[in-house]
């Protein structure tokens, strides 16, 4: 498997895994009727962020986005997201593109990643997460519907880089 930055190319690809991610509505806060436009404003991340994508050969096994939490004052704090295809999970996709993530933020200076929203109920993600040493700060209660589970928590996760 490699990561590499995303290209034109490999957005049909892309769309697929972010379309059945989000529409899934088990992970991500995102809107499940999201259009394929909204859905490339909401991934691809300008520059002086980074979009990337997990390969292996010509086939897209997942997608991560990076860059600033925030402008201004908290521009020193990173954050990332990442998406997997199903058929690729539980082959250490997601460990490979957080791990890129943080050594990108790390040769960019920033002091730290910060997690806005993992859904608490995704336990693969927060396993991962937390075996990289990111920490739950805290944890809004019911802040996300899950399709059969309800309300669940949204947690908040940082780790210093």
């Amino acid at each position: 498997m490699e990561i590499r930055e995303f290209t034109e190319a490999d957005w049909p690809q892309v769309w697929s895994i972010v379309r059945e991610v989000v529409r899934a509505e088990e992970t991500f806060v995102y809107d499940p009727a999201m259009t394929e436009e909204q859905a490339r404003q909401t991934w691809l991340e300008p520059v002086p962020g980074r979009t990337v994508v997990a390969v292996e050969g010509d086939r897209v096994l997942g997608t991560a986005k990076m860059g600033a939490n925030r402008s201004g004052p908290g521009a020193h704090v990173s954050t990332a997201s990442f998406m997997v295809a199903a058929g690729a999970r539980g082959r250490g996709v997601g460990a490979a593109l957080c791990q890129d993530a943080l050594a990108w933020a790390g040769a960019r200076g920033f002091a730290g990643m910060q997690f806005n929203a993992v859904v608490e109920s995704n336990e693969a993600a927060v396993r991962l997460y937390r075996r990289l040493g990111f920490q739950v700060l805290g944890t809004v209660p019911g802040a996300f519907d899950h399709p059969t589970l309800g309300r669940v928590g949204l947690h908040l996760m940082y780790r210093e880089l």
